[in-house]
């Protein structure tokens, strides 16, 4: 195991690439579902 040297850029990271991906697409729809009620609510309180 001491023998092995790790070569940096040498890892694949396409799984923690599609998660990273969804992860910031569902963050952005959340914030834009969020935002859109807040102005429904502010509206139709008026």
């Amino acid at each position: 195991m001491a023998d092995q040297e790790h070569e940096h850029g040498s890892m694949n990271i396409k799984t923690q690439e599609k998660t990273f991906e969804g992860f910031i697409r569902m963050v952005t729809w959340g914030a834009g579902i969020s935002i859109a009620i807040l102005i429904f609510l502010a509206l139709s309180n008026s």
